[in-house]
């Protein structure tokens, strides 16, 4: 069982952990000596021996050499990623080659310096990539945490079969706070590492920073529309405006999905219809995350005018349904997610239902899905 490299006695703050991994016993020693005075620091000779040890327990950040033999830089990275997937690796190589950097980087490297490197610069690398370590473990923790929270709600709603309709409502609210909540959880934490740094910083950290805070401030928004259209849910129905379609579904790629490349869209600059920005956000939400997670590395949404109508279509390149399955999810309550409520589908037919609009899947096994839905065109003024 790999060991929490910040356990310790009760209120100590212990030094980060760095792994030295070079075949030249000079070199090796040199760095494992300058980095001392700062860290806790062992080495390793040959990439097998850094393997056991990371194995064993974990560290905040490698230092590996490049060029050794029986198993080179390259390789190591690529078998260490499958042990350790949190941890800061630094490539150092005494060839200077931009394809070797490339080849780094692409394998997993967080950072590429020249060997030997400059004294200052490694040590501020090393803290640097160390506290990056230190918020990935930490994150990695916060999801898991709500997957096992998710997990065991799952379990509660699956042995009690709630039937009146707050209940479900209760439920649907979960499951659609769950990403944008996360967001404010991955963000939050990014902003306080930027602020503890930011007096010593220069003018772009700072940009970063109110970067960082607009985001967490929609998401928090969105958190709170869902959480009153629950409260208020029993007293009256939603609010409907004048809203342009295209622009919800960049505000959710953003919003939600960090502006991920994986979620391309296409079409006319805007469609405006008559409706709730957050039910509508709700739908672009539950469609693009249900194919990210099935496994898409393409999710286009696509947005024709065609008529009196806005139609949308968003097409993936996942897995794709055959079609009992793909009447399963459309009536909510099955899902091949082992953490999921089976519920994203049947909440997106509603709202867009709730819109004068039609919603409908095609699929095929091997191919990939298309969810379509459309609603009525409305004029901007």
């Amino acid at each position: 069982m790999l060991t929490d490299p910040q356990s310790g006695q009760e209120g100590a703050t212990q030094p980060r952990r760095v792994l030295v991994v070079d075949d030249e016993y000079g070199p090796r020693e040199s760095i494992a000596y300058t980095l001392a005075t700062s860290f806790s620091v062992e080495t390793a000779e040959r990439a097998a021996e850094a393997l056991k040890k990371i194995k064993d327990q974990k560290y905040h950040v490698v230092v590996l050499d490049i060029r050794m033999p029986e198993m080179d830089g390259i390789k190591a990275l690529e078998e260490l990623r499958k042990i350790d997937p949190h941890v800061s690796v630094i490539i150092l190589t005494g060839y200077g080659m931009l394809s070797t950097a490339q080849q780094a980087i692409v394998g997993g490297a967080n950072q590429y310096m020249r060997k030997p490197p400059d004294v200052a610069e490694l040590i501020d690398a090393v803290r640097f990539q160390a506290e990056a370590a230190q918020l990935r473990r930490s994150q990695a923790k916060m999801a898991s945490d709500a997957i096992a929270l998710s997990g065991a709600l799952k379990h509660e709603i699956e042995s009690n079969q709630p039937q009146i309709w707050q209940a479900r409502a209760s439920v649907e609210l979960v499951h659609d706070l769950n990403n944008p909540l996360t967001v404010v959880i991955g963000y939050s934490a990014l902003m306080v590492e930027e602020a503890q740094k930011l007096a010593q910083q220069n003018a772009d950290m700072g940009k970063r920073m109110a970067d960082y805070a607009v985001i967490v401030g929609k998401a928090a928004e969105y958190c709170h529309h869902l959480s009153e259209n629950w409260r208020t849910a029993a007293k009256k129905t939603a609010e409907f405006a004048l809203i342009d379609l295209v622009g919800i579904a960049y505000e959710v790629k953003q919003v939600i999905f960090f502006g991920s490349p994986t979620v391309q869209i296409v079409g006319p600059a805007e469609a405006w219809i008559k409706g709730s920005k957050y039910a509508l956000m709700r739908i672009f939400q539950n469609v693009l995350k249900n194919a990210i997670e099935a496994g898409a590395t393409r999710v286009v949404t696509e947005f024709a005018l065609k008529g009196d109508r806005v139609n949308v279509s968003v097409s993936d390149n996942g897995p794709g349904m055959d079609e009992d399955r793909i009447h399963r999810v459309m009536h909510g309550g099955f899902t091949s997610k082992e953490n999921g409520t089976g519920l994203g589908l049947s909440i997106c037919r509603h709202l867009t239902g709730a819109h004068g609009g039609e919603f409908g899947i095609e699929s095929k096994a091997g191919v990939g899905t298309t969810v379509r839905f459309s609603f009525p065109e409305a004029i901007s003024t």
